[in-house]
């Protein structure tokens, strides 16, 4: 990949992991677990957009996670990485089919191999919108995930902090894993 994509560049291409958890609240279990999943992902290429006289690189990536040897996977999501180099924001932008949207940003150098993205319940620039169900239910108040890269390897961590109806506490949900290059 070239310069253009800056920290993106590493990302691009056909990934799989193996060794994901996934710390969340089980309701057929009333209680939080730790969940082992599998995972895989499509990150292409586009760019430049031009929007005025600023000009985006980005990542279309589509992901979906399975845990042991589920036929249909308990998670997918469709999104966007975006990259403006003049500003050096890294942005993801992506939608999970449970009714939430997540425009998550941060800064990076156009070399950097690990960032950190965030966004909260109301942010001014980077936001999360959910369906009336969640807000009700589940009502996610931030999202942080840092970003690690490698040679042919990318790493996530990430904590989703909820307010959920069935906890007296805020839930950190949190999500990490370590994918290699298969394409």
């Amino acid at each position: 990949m070239t310069d253009a994509w800056g920290p993106l560049g590493a990302l691009a291409g056909e990934w799989e992991g193996e060794g994901g958890l996934d710390t969340a609240f089980s309701h057929s279990q009333n209680k939080v677990l730790g969940t082992p999943y599998r995972e895989k992902a499509t990150l292409k290429p586009f760019g430049p957009v031009d929007n005025g006289a600023q000009h985006l690189y980005g990542l279309d990536y589509k992901s979906a996670m399975w845990r042991g040897d589920e036929e249909n996977p308990f998670h997918t999501e469709v999104g966007y990485w975006l990259w403006d180099a003049a500003t050096g924001e890294v942005m993801r932008g992506f939608v999970v089919p449970r009714g939430i949207t997540v425009l998550a940003g941060g800064t990076a150098t156009g070399d950097a191999t690990k960032f950190t993205l965030k966004a909260a319940l109301g942010g001014e620039q980077y936001a999360i919108g959910e369906g009336r169900y969640l807000a009700q239910n589940a009502t996610t108040l931030s999202y942080e995930v840092t970003i690690v890269t490698g040679a042919d390897t990318w790493s996530y961590d990430e904590t989703t902090m909820l307010r959920m109806k069935e906890l007296d506490q805020l839930l950190p949900h949190t999500d990490h894993n370590s994918l290699r290059r298969v394409g």
